[in-house]
């Protein structure tokens, strides 16, 4: 198959079974309406980033190890004097994927980096933001098997943002259930809507 044509797999089950099934479960009467992944994005906090350059290169490698883009660095916006950071220092690494790169990951996350976590019982219902959203941390970039072990010089953990079409946590929570995102199933009814 070309690189044209190829559909990931986490794509065409929506196209082919979560679409119209969230159609009905939602109760929506336009399948425009219906809730989609729009990107997710990535971030690295590097708190001593200005300190240490080899620190920072080997965040930027790895996230573009686990994204299959290319990472970039973030800097300060404004100087804090208690952390001792001028505005324009190094603070993080972030990645941003849509499309193609996005279902890849996202698929990536669910079948095989999601069980590698240390003691897990599903992500927390909390992480959504009253907008659709979806937020979560990881602790440790060594749950993704692209990541050599020997190589690691430092554990780092990441923060994930899930941005879907979806204007509320419920639907956005159907989404992601439908396709088999490890969230806890114990929803304890929020007034976030």
């Amino acid at each position: 198959m070309s690189k044209e044509n190829y559909i990931p797999r986490l794509l065409e089950l929506y196209n082919s079974e979560i679409q119209s099934n969230l159609k009905k479960e939602l109760n929506l009467d336009n399948v425009m309406r219906v809730p989609k992944l729009k990107k997710i994005s990535l971030n690295i906090g590097l708190g001593d980033g200005k300190l240490n350059k080899n620190g920072m290169n080997q965040a930027i490698e790895e996230l573009s190890i686990i994204s299959g883009q290319k990472a970039v660095l973030t800097y300060a916006k404004k100087a804090i004097s208690n952390f001792k950071i001028r505005k324009g220092d190094p603070v993080g690494v972030r990645v941003t994927l849509r499309g193609s790169m996005m279902y890849e990951f996202f698929d990536r996350f669910i079948s095989v980096a999601s069980p590698r976590i240390r003691d897990f019982r599903g992500l927390s219902n909390a992480g959504f933001d009253g907008r659709g959203n979806y937020n979560f941390g990881i602790n440790e970039q060594i749950i993704f098997p692209e990541i050599d072990y020997d190589r690691v010089n430092e554990i780092r953990g990441m923060n994930v943002s899930i941005i879907t079409s979806s204007e509320k946590d419920a639907a956005a929570n159907a989404l992601l259930l439908a396709f088999g995102f490890p969230l806890q199933r114990d929803i304890k009814k929020n007034n976030k809507g």
